[in-house]
């Protein structure tokens, strides 16, 4: 392994991570808004809402993230829809991200105790004041786990939007590999980013997890 050759590689890998981290959090955020909503449809007792919200669910559940972006990027042209590599993995990585945190956020308002949700109607509050103001409060406290591993894999996952041309640290490291006749080192580099980004953001979840914990 040339140590003068991962000196030069090391910028331009580093450049592509900081549009991985940009994608992660963007796609997470949008995805946990989708499955607050998802999550509150798939609860409702209108059977249609609640059958669209199934129906969404499983289908980002049940297809490959890879299928889905390259339906997104290769297939929407073909009726007339044409998005850009950048909208088709916000798109994509959001609309996958929202399908598994509807699945958590739905498990995390479950499991909060009945007992509140007849307190909140005793008190007069609506159904949107409820889970607004008492259920999703705690809901969220109790997630932070499985909010954690998700943006985790998210993270990783992003790794797939090289294949739609994105300029990520993976497509990064993919052409430098193929311009350099040099793989080991760049996707070494690329490794070491990976394991770096996600031992940053494991840590900083699991301080906000203990801190939530305490209360």
């Amino acid at each position: 392994m040339d140590i003068s050759i991962l000196k030069e590689m090391f910028p331009v890998l580093l450049q592509g991570s900081l549009l991985t981290i940009e994608l992660t959090i963007i796609s997470v955020i949008l995805g946990t808004l989708i499955g607050i909503v998802t999550a509150l449809l798939k609860l409702s007792k209108n059977k249609l809402m609640k059958g669209v919200a199934g129906f969404y669910t499983w289908i980002f559940r049940g297809t490959p993230m890879l299928l889905q972006l390259i339906a997104f990027y290769y297939v929407l042209p073909f009726v007339g829809v044409q998005l850009s590599p950048f909208q088709t993995a916000i798109i994509g990585l959001s609309l996958n991200s929202g399908a598994y945190m509807a699945e958590i956020i739905r498990g995390g308002i479950l499991s909060v105790d009945k007992g509140q949700f007849e307190a909140c109607k005793s008190l007069g509050f609506t159904y949107l004041d409820t889970m607004k103001r008492v259920v999703l409060p705690q809901t969220f406290k109790i997630i932070i786990p499985s909010v954690g591993n998700e943006f985790i894999t998210m993270l990783k996952d992003t790794s797939l939007v090289s294949t739609i041309t994105m300029s990520e640290v993976m497509r990064k490291a993919q052409i430098l590999s193929a311009s350099t006749f040099r793989p080991m080192e760049a996707f070494f580099i690329a490794g070491c980013l990976y394991l770096f980004m996600t031992t940053i953001f494991t840590t900083v979840f699991s301080h906000y997890e203990k801190k939530l914990s305490v209360y």
